[in-house]
């Protein structure tokens, strides 16, 4: 589990998961995973909660991606 506390910028955040993720794989010896869930909560420069909404308003409760971007060169093997 890993768990990152204090009112962090989105910068911020993604170099402590980036750092925490590093630290598993190098002293722990883990090369892989399945399934991961980030719970998010969403706050502006105050510390206030934000209620995060799509370019036509509508809440966003949820992001799925299917793992990383792969360009076209990986997916032919160019």
């Amino acid at each position: 589990m890993i768990s990152v506390r204090g009112d962090l910028s989105m910068a911020d955040l993604r170099q402590a998961i980036f750092e925490a993720i590093c630290q598993i794989e190098d002293e722990y010896g883990v090369r892989h995973s399945r399934n991961v869930t980030l719970y998010l909560n969403p706050t502006d420069e105050f510390g206030e909660r934000v209620i995060v909404r799509d370019e036509l308003g509508r809440v966003v409760s949820k992001v799925n991606k299917k793992g990383r971007y792969r360009c076209m060169a990986e997916e032919y093997n160019l």
